[in-house]
């Protein structure tokens, strides 16, 4: 018998109404490839928003259950269970023609693929939905976006936190609530296709040991190896592949899986050969040295310089042009306690540039500007054309107030109070987060001696447009602003480096999110640059503002975030950056555009692109 309070039917919903299978997992750790799934639990629910079934189970992973002081999953609760590959066919069954459905949906619908994978089975399932992600979109007054705060908020009861079978019943009543809001305020639905597992991409990626020192450069003529040098090889050689390269990384060399500008010799005995690694050092002029030479270079490896900590304050120059440097102290957002402090506005219509300086304007003022609406969305300005908008007659019904641009001229009085149908206008709302200019910085908080590593999630959020498609991706640079590797290139076709510490989470068509365990980072890994870039011949000018949060991973209260739209012709945007400073990591809203497409900016970082 389910406990949460069967809602009034959605099947009117439109868009809203689909079959769903609501999913928790309890795991024995965080990393899908690796940990094994301990409990799974399934609930079933209709186009009407009623429940059609139920079904939960304890999983025998066959290893260490992990923490089991978050879970309660001991191995003695465990044995005997079924193993997954036992259960996989009744819950492929469940999840057959139904939008799966979970809080940090990602998550779950990786750990239930790789088991489906080691069971040598298909996972069918085409369509996931995020309530993390959807609750983001609605943003209500809550706490912050865990599974807890928004069953307090939706007034969902909840006995066994940690439970997935009872996660899953509150999950369901989070969801109507949830369902309910978006219709309200006209959302789309965050839906994000799920292609198969065995899609390349989704290939996990072997560990790789980051290079202990700083690339020197070139080999010179007649020169010798010097420890950090970027070395690439190909063609057949005498001497095993494997032994190559674990020669070389024993030496201090960075063995690359390709070739770019910032390669130091490729080592071939087939120069002539034309393969795309030959091609592209003669194109590059990268020295070329046979496997005898190489060996033999490799016999008297001069020692590097390995990479230390960066000066306070102090950064190398890059090959992509960089922000400046902050000042020391962080800054304090424009205007605090200003005519807008509190408020979050969205602008409707005008030129880009128009709506980008009403946008700029309501920071100024001490003001939140907002890319969609949502229950925290307090005010509306109208520019020319605003009046088509198709979000007016929704906040018509919304009770917002909606000004003309004249308004942001003045000293922005306040305007009346909100007044929602159908809900609370005393519910207080938990403190907003920073909002940062371009430029701003804000230090994040560094764990307690002892305490765990805390997961970051940088997440980027834009107004859906039709024909733009936007990628967000990430860099890992060392104090030379270069990749370690090209595996430290973050993107859709490689969405975790080979470290696990960064990994890139697709929520829907318009939010994509890296979590970040930056305390986990090596001492090389100096910067992480959040950038987007659109495929094809659209800009920036067409999709508007792109929204970039920092908080707390896995729906902790969101520390800051900007409001990005400087741009206009450009293809690919800097977001935004993770950088140390002494031991205290810091995040900067950027909002640098570029007009050349997202293959140079890589390249820039020394990321090999093929053409």
């Amino acid at each position: 018998m389910s406990l949460v309070t069967p809602s009034p039917d959605m099947s009117a919903m439109g868009d809203y109404a689909h079959d769903w299978a609501l999913v928790d997992v309890e795991t024995s750790g965080l990393v899908p490839r690796r940990d094994r799934v301990l409990s799974v639990a399934v609930l079933t629910m209709g186009p009407d928003g009623e429940q059609t079934g139920e079904y939960s189970t304890l999983v025998d992973p066959g290893c260490d259950p992990g923490p089991v002081e978050v879970h309660g999953l001991t191995e003695e609760r465990l044995r005997g269970a079924p193993a997954f590959g036992q259960i996989a066919g009744r819950l492929g069954a469940l999840l057959q023609d139904r939008v799966l459905v979970a809080h940090n949906a990602q998550f779950d619908y990786d750990f239930l693929a790789h088991e489906f994978a080691r069971a040598r089975l298909h996972l069918p399932v085409t369509r996931r939905l995020c309530t993390l992600a959807l609750n983001r979109q609605v943003d209500p007054p809550a706490r912050d976006m865990k599974l807890g705060s928004l069953a307090a908020h939706y007034g969902v009861p909840r006995t066994r936190a940690h439970d997935a079978l009872d996660d899953t019943r509150v999950l369901a009543g989070i969801f109507r609530a949830t369902l309910r809001e978006a219709a309200r305020l006209d959302l789309p639905l965050p839906f994000v296709a799920c292609p198969p597992r065995q899609d390349p991409k989704f290939a996990p990626q072997p560990p790789k040991t980051p290079c202990a020192y700083r690339n020197p450069g070139r080999l010179e003529p007649g020169g010798r190896l010097v420890q950090g040098m970027k070395i690439a090889l190909t063609g057949q050689t005498a001497t095993s592949r494997a032994e190559l390269v674990a020669r070389s990384v024993a030496a201090g060399l960075n063995v690359m899986s390709s070739v770019s500008g910032h390669t130091s010799a490729l080592v071939t005995n087939e120069s002539a050969s034309g393969s795309a690694k030959a091609r592209r050092a003669a194109a590059e002029g990268v020295p070329v040295i046979d496997e005898h030479a190489f060996l033999r270079l490799l016999g008297s490896v001069r020692a590097g310089t390995p990479h230390q900590a960066a000066p306070a304050g102090g950064r190398s120059a890059a090959v992509v042009p960089a922000p400046r440097e902050a000042p020391s102290a962080v800054p304090t957002p424009p205007a605090a306690g200003g005519p807008l402090a509190g408020r979050r506005v969205l602008v409707l219509g005008g030129p880009h540039e128009a709506a980008s300086a009403a946008r700029a304007r309501i920071v100024e003022l001490g003001g939140s500007a907002a890319v969609n609406l949502s229950r925290s969305v307090t005010d509306a300005v109208r520019l020319v054309d605003g009046h088509t908008d198709r979000r007016l007659p929704r906040i018509a019904a919304l009770g917002l107030p909606v000004h003309e641009g004249a308004w942001l001229a003045s000293a922005a009085p306040a305007a009346p109070p909100r007044s929602e149908a159908g809900q609370r206008t005393d519910a207080p709302r938990p403190t907003p987060p920073l909002v940062l200019p371009r430029g701003g910085v804000v230090d994040l908080p560094v764990p307690a001696p002892g305490e765990e590593l805390c997961s970051w999630r940088a997440t980027a959020t834009w107004a859906s447009r039709g024909r733009c498609a936007v990628d967000v991706v990430a860099f890992v640079l060392d104090e030379d602003e270069q990749v370690t590797f090209d595996e430290d290139f973050v993107f859709y076709g490689a969405p975790e480096n080979p470290a696990g510490t960064v990994r890139l989470l697709t929520d829907g068509p318009a939010e994509q999110s890296f979590d970040l365990l930056l305390g986990a980072l090596p001492p090389a890994s100096r910067r992480i640059v959040v950038a987007a870039a659109i495929d094809g011949d659209a800009t920036f000018g067409e999709v508007g503002a792109v929204q970039i949060g920092v908080g707390p991973g896995h729906g902790g209260a969101p520390l800051a975030r900007a409001t990005l739209d400087a741009a206009t012709t450009e293809r690919t945007l800097i977001l935004a950056e993770f950088y140390r400073r002494g031991p205290v990591w810091r995040f900067r809203a950027v909002g640098q555009g570029y007009d050349h497409g997202l293959d140079a900016l890589a390249r820039g970082y020394g990321v090999d692109v093929e053409s």
